[in-house]
């Protein structure tokens, strides 16, 4: 093939991996919601039914938008932990995990994000805060600061740090957490740059140095949705003294309650 020909080929080519490489980061940029989130709406009458005591709320943010939410009792309640959930179904999904808290003499407030479950509005990064915040002060009307324990899964350790940086807390406990989303995302795919394409941010590093409640993290080593390197960088870099991350070796991203490990170092945590 003559010379002015292959450079010729060789300029189409690049050509065309630049437009897809285009095409791409634009999908990737509009579809994203749909990427990192992944709700199971209910319809509006949906009649809740669990073993554990319960009682639902509806919590009125404006008069467009409302939040569900589920209050799980314990017998005789010490506290309350705040629950933010994973980024995937609604409240039916996390509710088999409440009996690990209301055994320990937590009741337990779970929100749905919007746009999951019942509750309704769009669904944004600032929003995200603002509802964890009016939990917050639900949390508030029944128990003190020093009663008040912030869980965040997955997802939502992102959102329990921040509300953790600006609220005081017995506890700040987070399961499968993230240096940041995009620290996540890069892991995934490295090609882009994130930093420009993200919506959702959830820097996870910038809220823990500013938490004075103690943290404890739990995180395994198999984890192919939230790196276990993710979760490592940000205790290394964000836990201050006496902080402790948990090494589940061997553990995925939804199978952390099936270690005894697990199980005895957050009934230990409850009980401190």
């Amino acid at each position: 093939m003559p010379m002015p020909d292959l450079r010729k080929n060789l300029k189409k080519i690049a050509l065309w991996a630049i437009g897809i490489y285009l095409v791409a980061g634009l999908a990737l940029y509009f579809v994203q919601d749909k990427l990192i989130f992944h709700p199971e709406v209910l319809p509006a009458n949906y009649q809740y039914k669990f073993d554990v005591p319960f009682q639902e709320l509806l919590i009125p943010v404006n008069k467009k938008v409302k939040l569900s939410a589920v209050l799980f009792k314990a017998e005789r309640p010490r506290g309350m932990v705040l629950y933010f959930h994973g980024n995937s179904h609604n409240i039916n999904r996390y509710a088999q995990y409440m009996p690990e808290f209301t055994r320990n003499g937590y009741d337990v407030l779970i929100m749905d994000y919007r746009e999951f479950g019942k509750s309704t509005g769009r669904l944004t990064e600032a929003v995200l805060y603002e509802d964890a915040m009016l939990m917050y002060k639900v949390a508030r009307t029944r128990f003190a600061p020093w009663q008040i324990v912030i869980y965040g899964r997955s997802l939502g350790t992102g959102i329990a740090a921040q509300l953790a940086a600006v609220r005081d807390c017995r506890r700040l406990i987070l399961e499968a957490p993230y240096y940041s989303l995009q620290d996540v995302a890069e892991s995934a795919i490295p090609i882009y740059p994130h930093s420009l394409l993200l919506q959702y941010k959830l820097p996870t590093n910038e809220y823990l140095p500013k938490v004075t409640a103690p943290v404890a993290a739990f995180h395994g080593t198999k984890d192919q949705t939230v790196p276990y390197a993710s979760g490592k960088k940000l205790s290394e870099e964000c836990f201050k003294p006496g902080d402790t991350l948990f090494t589940l070796k061997g553990a995925g991203h939804n199978n952390l309650h099936e270690y005894p490990l697990f199980q005895t170092k957050l009934d230990s945590l409850l009980k401190l």
